[in-house]
């Protein structure tokens, strides 16, 4: 059962970002209220609502406020393959389960074999994978005409793949691997485009006085905006919520 917290101006605009951030109608959801909040006097001793948001059926959550390009729009798949990042991890597990390898070497061609096991499950037949030994690191490039399936929505499909490749990796090598898969050039493209929104969030929360959260986000992401914003003296970044749905908070210093 999925849930999390959200806070807000009033209870009604926390319980409407949570559903914005989880991409579920309000009969779908049970709500909890944790604080009522308070205005304050002129702004004075004000504290925001925070409501707690329990997810009645099984769902993914999709957000997005950005335009997406065709190379990581998501593409639906039919009703034979894989139809949720939930399955690529289950089906990634399950063929994880059959790998057994003896050495470091064994341990990348098996990652190797396995990417394009749990592709041939998603209806790739011509994923092209090469990949670069950099001391620990043990970087993938996969190519195919269905990038975008590769990629899924905001990057989840690639982030499972990426997670489950490291598993495989370290299942049975002397030494620890750190998996990184791209494909095409889309890590590059999506950390320009974190940088990006980073300035322009913190610089909405430096102009309104008020703190921005941004939509949920994996850990590496977050670290990217941290990073990016490192640098700034006028906000502080931090980040709040749990695994998926954890999120970052960027707030003004005054």
């Amino acid at each position: 059962m999925t849930m999390m917290t959200q806070r807000g101006a009033t209870v009604e605009e926390a319980i409407k970002a949570a559903l914005q951030t989880l991409d579920v109608s309000r009969d779908k959801v049970k709500v909890e209220v944790l604080d009522q909040g308070r205005k304050g006097f002129f702004g004075i001793g004000s504290k925001e609502a925070e409501v707690k948001i329990t997810v009645i059926d099984k769902v993914i959550p999709i957000h997005t406020n950005e335009k997406e390009t065709p190379e990581t729009k998501s593409i639906a798949l039919d009703d034979e393959s894989i139809e949720s990042i939930e399955d690529v991890v289950k089906e990634g597990r399950n063929l994880s389960n059959d790998v057994d390898v003896d050495s470091d070497e064994d341990a990348i061609k098996e990652t190797k074999q396995y990417l394009s096991s749990v592709a041939e499950e998603m209806k790739i037949d011509d994923l092209d994978i090469s990949y670069e030994i950099d001391g620990k690191y043990v970087n993938f490039q996969l190519e195919s005409e269905k990038a975008a399936l590769l990629i899924g929505k905001r990057g989840q499909t690639l982030n499972a793949l990426q997670q489950l490749g490291q598993l495989v990796a370290n299942k049975n090598s002397s030494q620890f691997k750190v998996v990184r898969i791209d494909v095409g050039d889309y890590r590059g493209r999506r950390e320009q485009s974190l940088e990006q929104l980073a300035e322009r969030m913190a610089d909405r929360a430096v102009r309104t006085g008020r703190k921005v959260q941004l939509e949920p986000m994996p850990a590496y992401e977050r670290k990217v905006i941290h990073h990016s914003l490192s640098s700034r003296l006028d906000i502080e970044t931090y980040s709040e919520g749990s695994d998926p749905y954890r999120y970052l908070v960027i707030e003004p210093i005054r």
